[in-house]
Formats: C-alpha cells, structure tokens, sequence
C-alpha cells in the first residue's frame, strides 16, 4: 500500500484530497496518511477559493496526522509518496530533496518558476531512481484526450489551424505578485502551452503579447502564436481579468483538412467534413483524479512516467520563458530551435 503525504492545503491541495478519499474508497493501492501545512489548524476551518469547486468547504481531517512542518512529517511518518500543492517558488528545492530522500514525489503544475529549476527536479528523479510526474492534468482530461488521440491518428487529415482559451477573475493572493507566480502566464497559460507541446511538440518559434491590468508584475492578459514551419495557424490565449459573473472558462476549436473539433461548456462536439456532426461521448472523471490514479498505477507497477514526464514539463516551461521573452519585446519572434 502507498502512503502518501501530501504538503499543501489550500485549493489544489483540497482538490488533491478529495480525490484520495475516493481512491481509497475504491480501493486503489493507495493510502493518504498525513497533511502539512503552516496554517493547517487555519485552512481546514476555512473555505478556499478556486476555478473549481472542491467536494467540501469544510473538511474534516480527524482521520489524518496532521503537521506544519515537513520536517516532523518525514520524521514521523513512513511514506512512499509525497504529493506537492505548494506556491511554485517552493517545488524546485523541495522535489529534488525529496527524491534524493527516497520518495516518489507528485509536484502540482507549473514544475517550478524556471526551466533550469524543473530540469534540476528532473535530474534528481533520474539520479535518485525515483518518479516524478507535474500535475499537467490537461494531460489526463478526457476532452484533451480525445483531441490528443484525434491528431495522432490523424482520422480527420492534418491539422490546419488550432485555438485555446482559458480564463477566470484574478486568483488573489501571492499569485498576483508575477516575481513569484509568473502571472497569468505561467501559472493560467501553461495547460495550453503544455498542450499544444503534448499535441504537436517544440514550436520552432513563438510571438506572444500581453497586457499587465490587475497583478504587480508580469502578464494578466497573454495572446501566443506558435510557428511550426508547416504553415498550420496555432493561437493559445489566456485571462484572469474576468471578474463579475463570467466565471472559469477552458476550451478548444481544432481545424483539420476533414472537420472541425470544439470543446466548451464541457462538451466536444466533432464536426466532420461530410458526415452530421455529434457529441464526443467522454470519461466522466476529470484530469485530477485521472492523473493521480495514473501516477499510482506507474509507481505500483514500476512503469516508466510517459504521459506528464518530468523531461516535458521542462520544455513546456522553456516555451513559456521564450513567451514571456517575446511579449517583453511586444511580440517579437523568438527562436526556440536551439
């Protein structure tokens, strides 16, 4: 059986959580054993703010040891897995530790603030013998999935053209200091970064612009090409600057040579060429559950990390720092071919 630590409670924390308490009911080799955070005693009397809703406001944690420091936990208990829900600045030292230490380590996305950070935690995984994964739950999300298996089948011809969208209010908190969030950019617009790095690789090059409205450095508002040489048009756009009733916004319209692929209020519909159009028929769980499952199944099973590979979490963030290198250049090429 794993026994999991997970370090962080606020909202991916909790989300994190209500999905262990579902594995486990379910009886996957899998067991959560404790929680730290600083302000445990605080956080699970108090709701916590998300772009989706968590099963509880309130939790009740009296089945868990609880710590506020990481030290008396690895000290205490005996743990296989340690799950990280932290603020990004925090992965980089803490996974590499961790694994060196001897635990397989979960890190929710983004790897870390820089590239050089998350390859640091890749090479640690690699030294030390054991898995990391970056929670790029988009990965596991069963709408990306099903557009994941349409381009690499190619069943509707190449792909011509591509946009992304995710947007919601502004996260509050430590996120709208860009210095340590990254802003919008890297902590909103990577799932479509990532995904389009999952979906097509490495663009050679990439003109993002962007627009700084409400955070106190970096971008709120970001709108990125990606150049793939072949001449298909790839946009990604992203915005925490919908506040009032708009709410958290993801989707996708994907352009091949026969039809058409929209996702958006959480359904996919497929449009072919010369066929009716219907409702792709989707896994019901989200990307959360999806990819802990999976993380527990490739430990349990000693199967290599092929899905969310520390190793492509590190080119995703490169593409993001040429991003935000061309939007400090008002959009501006920048290479990424070296």
């Amino acid at each position: 059986m794993l026994r999991v630590g997970l370090i962080g409670f606020g909202f991916m924390g909790r989300m994190h959580f209500d999905n262990y308490e579902r594995l486990m009911q379910e009886m996957h080799n899998v067991q959560l054993v404790a929680i730290c955070d600083l302000k445990i005693e605080q956080l699970k009397n108090e709701k916590a703010n998300g772009n989706m809703a968590t099963d509880k406001e309130i939790y009740d944690l009296s089945g868990y040891r609880l710590y506020e420091r990481i030290e008396d936990m690895l000290a205490s208990e005996q743990l296989d897995m340690i799950d990280i829900t932290l603020p990004t600045p925090l992965h980089a030292d803490l996974a590499s530790s961790l694994l060196q230490a001897g635990y397989h380590v979960l890190c929710e996305k983004p790897a870390a603030r820089t590239a050089a950070e998350a390859q640091k935690m890749s090479d640690a995984a690699l030294s030390s013998g054991k898995k990391l994964m970056i929670g790029q739950c988009l990965r596991f999300w069963p709408a990306y999935e099903y557009l994941k298996e349409a381009v690499s089948s190619r069943r509707f011809g190449n792909v011509t053209g591509a946009h992304f969208f995710r947007g919601s209010g502004a996260p509050g908190g430590w996120f709208m200091n860009g210095a340590l969030s990254g802003g919008c950019l890297l902590d909103m617009h990577i799932h479509d970064t990532d995904m389009i790095q999952w979906l097509f690789g490495k663009p050679e090059r990439v003109s993002t612009i962007g627009n700084n409205v409400v955070s106190e450095q970096g971008y709120d508002i970001v709108s990125t090409h990606y150049d793939y040489g072949d001449g298909k048009l790839i946009n990604a756009q992203a915005d925490w600057t919908l506040e009032g009733d708009h709410g958290f916004e993801m989707s996708y319209r994907v352009n091949f040579e026969k039809g058409n692929i929209l996702f958006k209020n959480n359904e996919v519909k497929v449009n072919p060429n010369n066929e009716a159009g219907f409702t792709a028929q989707l896994e019901p769980d989200t990307g959360y559950y999806r990819e802990l499952l999976y993380f527990i199944n490739a430990i349990t099973n000693d199967q290599t990390i092929d899905i969310s590979s520390p190793e492509s979490s590190v080119v995703t963030l490169k593409i993001i720092e040429a991003e935000e290198q061309s939007a400090n250049l008002k959009g501006q090429w920048v290479s990424l071919t070296s």
